[in-house]
This record gives C-alpha cells, sequence and structure tokens, in this order.
C-alpha cells in the first residue's frame, strides 16, 4: 500500500488548489455517485475532505444516481441549470450515459469522469478527464493471487464461479484481467458460471444457487464490493466455509473482517475510495481552470490485500469504516 504516495498526490491537490492563479474565484462543481455506500461513499469522502481543504469557498452539489441511467441524466441537466462550472461522475452506462454527459460538455461544462467512464470515442469527444485505477491491472492482480493460492493448494483445475457487474465496461475488463492472469499461472483453470450480482442481496440469491447447481465449484471471483461480500455469505449460509473461498474486488469494513478472518476470503484487490475522489476533484479544478490532462485519463494506484494481517490493518487504518 503506497500511503505516502497518495500523501503526496494529496499534497499536490491542496497546493494547487490553495495557488493564488487558482484561487481568484468561488467554485461550483456537481459530484454524481453511482451508489451511496461502500466505494462511493468513500468517493464521497475524498471530495468533501478536498473540497474543505482547497483554500476558497467550494461548493459541492451533491446528487445519487441508485445505478439508474434515467436518473442520471436528470441530475446533469439539474447540474447544468444549477450553473456548477464542472461536473464529477461516475457514469452508469458507457454508452447509455452520453447525451446527458453531451448536454454538459455543449454548456460549455467539463465533465471529469472517475472509476467508470464512457465508451472511447465519446470520451475522447465530450470527458476532460477519468480518473480511473486501470481495470485490467485491477484484475490481473487478483487473478494473480488466486494463481498463487491454487498453486499452494496444489489445485490444477479449480473450478470458479463469477459474480460480475459487467452493465459497466470497467467490469468486463477487470474480468478479462482476472481470466489472463489465472490461467497464465493455472492454465487448468475454468470459469464455470458468470452472472450479475452487484448488488449485495442479488449476490448472495445468485451465489447461493451457482453453488447449489455447481456443487464442485472451488472459487469465487467477486468483481466489486457487493459481489464480494455476496459470496462470502453465500458460501458461509451454505456451510462452505474452509472448501469454497473468494477473491474479490473493493474493500469494506464487513469484507476486511473477512479477510481477517481468512477462511472465505483469500485476497482483496482495492482502488480507494477517498484517494479516487480527491483525485477526481482535482481534475475538475484543472478543467475549470483550463489545464485539463493530456491524455484524458490519470492512474490512480491499486492495493492487494493477501492476508489477515492486511485485513487487520485495512481496519484499522479506515476506523470510520469509509473506503
Amino acid at each position: 500500500m503506497n500511503f505516502t504516495k497518495r500523501a503526496a498526490m494529496f499534497a499536490v491537490t491542496v497546493a494547487m488548489a490553495t495557488s493564488p492563479a487558482l484561487a481568484q474565484k468561488d467554485l461550483k462543481v456537481g459530484a454524481i455517485y453511482m451508489d451511496a455506500q461502500g466505494f462511493y461513499a468513500g468517493v464521497r469522502k475524498g471530495i468533501q475532505t478536498a473540497a474543505q481543504a482547497a483554500g476558497r469557498k467550494l461548493d459541492i452539489v451533491e446528487t445519487n444516481a441508485q445505478g439508474d441511467v434515467s436518473k442520471e441524466s436528470t441530475f446533469i441537466d439539474s447540474l447544468i441549470s444549477a450553473g456548477v462550472q464542472a461536473i464529477v461522475v461516475s457514469p452508469v452506462s458507457a454508452d447509455g450515459s452520453y447525451r446527458a454527459i453531451r448536454r454538459a460538455h455543449d454548456a460549455g461544462i467539463p465533465v471529469v469522469c472517475y472509476n467508470t467512464c464512457l465508451n472511447d470515442a465519446d470520451m475522447k469527444e465530450y470527458i476532460s478527464a477519468y480518473a480511473v485505477g486501470d481495470p485490467f491491472e485491477f484484475g490481473s492482480k487478483l487473478g494473480d493471487a488466486a494463481a498463487e493460492y491454487f498453486i499452494a493448494q496444489k489445485k490444477d483445475a479449480p473450478k470458479i464461479a463469477v459474480l460480475n457487474c459487467e452493465f459497466v465496461e470497467v467490469c468486463v475488463t477487470r474480468r478479462k484481467g482476472f481470466e489472463q492472469a489465472l490461467m497464465a499461472k493455472v492454465p487448468g483453470a475454468k470459469i464455470v458460471a458468470n452472472q450479475e450480482g452487484a448488488v449485495l442481496d442479488k449476490a448472495v440469491s445468485v451465489a447461493s444457487t451457482m453453488l447449489s447447481s455447481n456443487p464442485d465449484i472451488d472459487a469465487f471471483f467477486g468483481e466489486a464490493g457487493g459481489a464480494t461480500l455476496g459470496a462470502a455469505r453465500a458460501v458461509r449460509s451454505q456451510g462452505k466455509a474452509g472448501q469454497v473461498v473468494v477473491f474479490g474486488g473493493d474493500m469494506t469494513t464487513e469484507i476486511a473482517q473477512e479477510l481477517s478472518d481468512n477462511s472465505v476470503i483469500k485476497a482483496v484487490v482495492d482502488i480507494s475510495g477517498q484517494g479516487l475522489g480527491k483525485l477526481a476533484l482535482e481534475q475538475a479544478i484543472k478543467s475549470i481552470d483550463g489545464t485539463p490532462p493530456e491524455g484524458i485519463k490519470v492512474a490512480y494506484d491499486i492495493d492487494v490485500y493477501k492476508s489477515s494481517d492486511d485485513g487487520k490493518a485495512w481496519l484499522k487504518a479506515h476506523a470510520d469504516g469509509i473506503p
């Protein structure tokens, strides 16, 4: 975990925000979250923290799209009417969100993506910056961790079920990275099921059905936080702790507690919500002041947690429970 690098990055953000050139006017920025908890709660705290440290009045107008493209569209229109100078958003759909984002762009409002974004062509046309932890690397690091586990367990043909969030392209890319890294080291590994289960309650139900239909499953890959925790709960509810393991994305308090126990969740890959929120607001301020990044994408670090001690350390560092 590169906490030093993150601290330095945040210091640069604050220094930029408090420089004389940037402090000439107050700002109003719209922020749209895809959800209100877990990772997106961390993004919200990161944006709020960076706003408070900006050294000038910075009004954040916040909304929650609840994973709904139509709500997202309505919120973007409201932000345009409210006169925001930039919009920070994790688009619900790579293809379905572009119309509303285009309206903001056409109104002269720079749009900054974080975590998810539009397809490549629309991103180049309508997006000022994209703060992201590379999704292929995200999946690849988890695939490496899974491979290490199976090799240590002498399982050369593990059967894996995937709980996905592939209504967003980021999660498709995460799976591709996971599969490539895992099968490079454990070529006999096989994906035996892949179903949507991003929301916790649905993830528990889908994972339970998978376990009933495929009693010889060795592991789950949860592409996002709800999927990861849902798989772990399903494994426990069916009395398969110690037999079926989980590799997943996105740290939360409950996921860190499961990793600390280490009987079901064996590894978690994570992008700090707070850190990504700070980075996204930094890019919004830069875009307002006419200095967006070259190449649009701005990379953020990806962390891997692979032990009980890692889980305990995360819990200690996030006593407030916000990732």
